[in-house]
């Protein structure tokens, strides 16, 4: 299998009031540490992001757009179409705000997906984070049609509607989400708690 990655970041941070990928934690932006955990396990590396692409320039990554923004699997779509051309079996997607996020996240959504008829994997510790998951790149024409049927865009419906596998983490604070200032002042003193 050929994996490329894609960091999901094209929302628009409500709760946070803030661009996600460019807020700082412990001297790195989110999009540092979402890279610096994804990067090293996959073959190639993408952003999905809308807006002014050359405030991510800095990263030397492809920035890929939302076709039609209609939230993370919209993020997913357009990876699947810039890492089939390419090449890419599958791609593993990790939210930009989830720092945290195991460094065997790659090797364990493969491992799932081996029981999946359909290959596609999401990780799950207590509760269910397929925004962090592993996409066969088959899934796109899929994808597209369910994003175009009208139906709410979530992405429990689609990945659940494809018999997703859960790879299962043990440490629920791996795929801690930073919605709000708050999440990210806790994150932030637990770091510092850490060192």
């Amino acid at each position: 299998m050929r994996i490329f990655g894609c960091v999901l970041a094209g929302g628009i941070g409500r709760r946070m009031g803030a661009d996600k990928a460019l807020l700082r934690l412990a001297g790195q932006t989110l999009l540092g540490h979402a890279i610096a955990r994804l990067e090293p396990q996959v073959e190639r590396l993408a952003i999905s992001a809308n807006g002014d692409p050359a405030r991510l320039a800095a990263y030397g990554l492809p920035i890929l757009p939302d076709e039609t923004p209609l939230g993370p699997l919209s993020g997913v779509l357009a990876a699947l179409r810039w890492a089939a051309p390419l090449g890419a079996t599958a791609v593993v997607t990790l939210a930009v705000d989830t720092p945290f996020a195991p460094g065997d996240l790659v090797p364990q959504l493969c491992l799932a997906a081996e029981t999946a008829p359909e290959a596609l994997a999401i990780a799950s510790c207590a509760k269910d984070h397929p925004t962090c998951g592993l996409w066969p790149v088959s899934l796109a024409d899929p994808l597209a049609a369910f994003l175009a049927s009208g139906a709410k865009p979530r992405v429990l419906a689609f990945t659940d509607a494809h018999h997703a596998a859960r790879a299962h983490f043990p440490d629920e604070a791996a795929f801690q989400n930073l919605n709000t200032p708050e999440d990210l002042a806790a994150a932030e003193a637990l770091i510092k708690a850490a060192s």
